[in-house]
């Protein structure tokens, strides 16, 4: 009797064929084979570990069975995984050949095979295993009462060996336990590296036990112990993932010379007259914590020996901190105003033949080099390090764009072309508030650019990047993810995969997975309109921001100055987020009743525009006791008066096209709330069909 259980119970599952299109994986494996039937989960499944990897995955295995387990809630028996070959007899084999190493060009690859019996995983390294898992995580399916995972076979190995993401804490500190578990989030779309910006103009965040004046002048009391970034790098190396620290210098120097400001390169010249002959004295300026956002003039002095001492100190107490191979410096966005007017540095760039600013930079970035090269360090820096005299050792991070004047891509390549190895951050800015598809679109190999195979060879890979003039903890999470998974998808899958329709869909679902990771970008939302709504019913708050998304590219903080690093960051802008759930449906509303304009379609088209209606009405009332939502009324106004006028056109009614025009305008103004209507575009094709 009890196999005539297990035999219908098998059959029940595998009568549902499973295809690819159903599959929700993040990012899409290079090679995947699906056939009929399925493997079922009962609380009898266990996980066994032979070869011989590093001890991370246990940890990981582990992690793995409660992740699994509390998806399912079967009550595994098994409960920790602590060493190799516990379990002979699991159905779960996870084979690694030898330990790897938290490095580029680490072999990430794994085979992983389903069968209706047993699940086995055979990796090269423990790194490719710990990806391989969450692949398997991913393939669970499920029926009305029970989980199983499809008959598969799947071979993998990354695209790109640079895999990052970006997170500044020095605009916006960020406790440990948000960088652990957005480098739990990274783990799950099998990102490797995180390029942790640790000083800027607002800060300086590194304890310094030999330096404690940057701490006590310049962090404002936020700032990581030593322990703690030892704890958040061993968080990140149990998980596959290498850190790179940055130190942004020699300008974004606010921070450090509010310290030190005699390594500073403005001065004072004061001009004392003493009867009839002048004396001038030079005073050093004194500097403070930047509160707003921008660039800024503070800048090191590159003319002066007590800045390399500093710095060279600085190093020897930061490094061992970090045993990975790379350490940013930075380099961005010196304008040299300082430089300009110092006498003294002027004189300085003479003597050793330097024509401008950009050679006195590479001449100071390349007195950094040995500083590194004796803790075993790799210099990179942002794309304004590179010049003609700059060592073909460092790594050139590209970060312009059209934005800054030049195509997509040219400096990447322009890097790859001169020798150097590079990584390309253009088109992945997460925090300029663009939709996933932007993101998805752009490809770290340049199209537009003829390239070698050995300079192809030289470009490593993409990474995100999130600064936090705009973001707190409550809210970077919802900055960074899902879209990051798409720019992941990037990094790791074959180029060819760029159905964003694919995307979309496989996104939903794995946003909503990584919950379990303790990330906060759904749930956050719910305290920020809370908040906004005093408290009350806020049904008609949540449906105006499923239709609006923050104003792009910075425009939200006008000239860096509107908001301040204390600024409050728990309005309705925040509580937005790019790609606006309701916007994407009702844009395929639209596009549906225009090409065939059938009852069913007019009817989901109705709806959106009738709950529009509505919802005005529902926030004039909220707004009553509510002060934060006064200034969202002109929007929602504007939406609610459109859409009756299209409710109208729709019903064959008669209306006036030009009032609709103006109408329509109304709705594309971004001067409510620092958020936009992202309907604006679709309202458009309804009034012009």
């Amino acid at each position: 009797m009890k196999y005539i259980i297990i035999f219908l119970f098998a059959s029940i599952i595998s009568s549902a064929q499973i295809n690819k299109e159903q599959l929700n994986i993040m990012p899409w494996p290079q090679n995947i084979s699906l056939s009929e039937g399925a493997f079922p989960l009962t609380k009898k499944f266990k996980v066994n570990i032979t070869g011989a990897p590093n001890s991370r995955i246990f940890i990981g295995a582990t992690n793995f069975l409660r992740r699994l387990d509390g998806r399912t809630g079967l009550f595994f028996n098994q409960g920790f995984v602590t060493g190799l070959n516990e379990v002979p007899d699991a159905e779960l084999q996870i084979n690694c050949v030898r330990a790897g190493k938290i490095e580029l060009y680490e072999d990430e690859s794994y085979l992983l095979d389903i069968t209706p019996s047993k699940i086995t995983i055979n990796a090269t390294t423990d790194v490719g295993a710990l990806h391989a898992l969450e692949t398997l995580l991913q393939l669970l399916q499920n029926n009305s009462n029970s989980f199983y995972f499809p008959i598969s076979k799947i071979s993998d190995f990354p695209r790109f060996t640079w895999r990052g993401l970006m997170i500044d804490v020095a605009r916006h500190f960020m406790p440990v336990d948000v960088i652990k578990r957005n480098l739990d989030g990274m783990a799950a779309v099998k990102m490797n590296v995180f390029h942790w910006h640790l000083v800027d103009d607002q800060g300086w965040r590194i304890e310094m036990k030999k330096h404690p004046k940057l701490i006590e002048m310049a962090s404002d009391g936020n700032y990581y112990t030593q322990e703690e970034i030892k704890s958040v790098v061993k968080y990140a190396s149990d998980r596959g993932i290498l850190v790179v620290p940055e130190i942004d210098v020699p300008g974004h120097g606010s921070a450090i010379l509010t310290a030190y400001p005699e390594i500073g390169s403005k001065v004072v010249n004061l001009n004392l007259n003493s009867g009839e002959k002048g004396q001038q004295f030079t005073q050093i300026q004194s500097y403070s914590i930047e509160r707003n956002a921008g660039i800024f003039s503070p800048t090191l002095d590159p003319s002066n020996p007590k800045t390399y001492q500093l710095l060279n100190e600085f190093f020897d107490e930061i490094c061992p901190l970090f045993p990975g191979k790379f350490f940013h410096i930075g380099g961005d966005e010196n304008e040299g105003k300082d430089w300009d007017s110092n006498p003294k540095i002027q004189e300085f760039k003479k003597k050793h033949g330097l024509v401008n600013n950009h050679e006195l930079q590479t001449y100071f970035t390349m007195q950094l080099i040995p500083m590194l090269k004796k803790h075993n360090k790799v210099l990179m820096g942002w794309e304004e390090i590179m010049t003609k005299n700059m060592s073909k050792d460092a790594i050139i991070h590209s970060w312009k764009g059209s934005n800054e004047g030049q195509p997509a891509g040219k400096s990447l390549a322009d890097a790859a072309k001169g020798g150097y190895k590079t990584v390309l951050s253009n088109g992945y800015y997460i925090d300029l508030v663009f939709g996933v598809e932007d993101h998805y679109s752009v490809d770290p190999m340049p199209k537009n650019f003829v390239l070698t195979d050995e300079e192809k060879a030289r470009i490593l890979g993409g990474e995100a990047t999130m600064w936090t003039e705009l973001v707190t903890p409550e809210t970077l999470d919802s900055r960074i993810w899902p879209r990051t998974a798409a720019i992941a998808e990037r990094f790791w899958s074959n180029e060819n995969i760029t159905d964003i329709n694919s995307l979309r869909k496989r996104l939903n679902t794995f946003s909503f997975r990584l919950e379990e990771l303790g990330l906060t970008h759904l749930k956050s939302k719910e305290g920020l309109l809370r908040n906004i709504s005093n408290n009350q019913k806020n049904e008609a708050l949540l449906d105006l921001s499923n239709v609006c998304e923050p104003i792009k590219q910075y425009s939200r903080n006008k000239g860096g100055t509107e908001y301040q690093m204390y600024s409050p960051l728990t309005l309705f802008a925040d509580a937005c987020t790019p790609d606006a759930s309701d916007a994407l449906g009702f844009g395929l509303a639209v596009t549906n009743y225009l090409n065939n304009k059938t009852n069913e379609n007019q009817s989901i088209l109705v709806a959106y525009l009738s709950k529009w209606v509505k919802m005005h009405t529902d926030l004039t009332a909220l707004g009553n006791n509510a002060p934060l939502v006064q200034p969202l009324l002109p929007l929602s106004e504007s939406l609610k008066n459109i859409s009756e006028q299209l409710l109208l056109k729709i019903n064959k009614q008669s209306i006036d096209a030009s009032a609709l025009n103006e109408l329509l305008e109304k709705c594309n103004s971004k001067e409510h709330a620092d958020v936009e209507l992202a309907v604006y575009n679709s309202l458009k094709k309804l009034v012009q069909a």
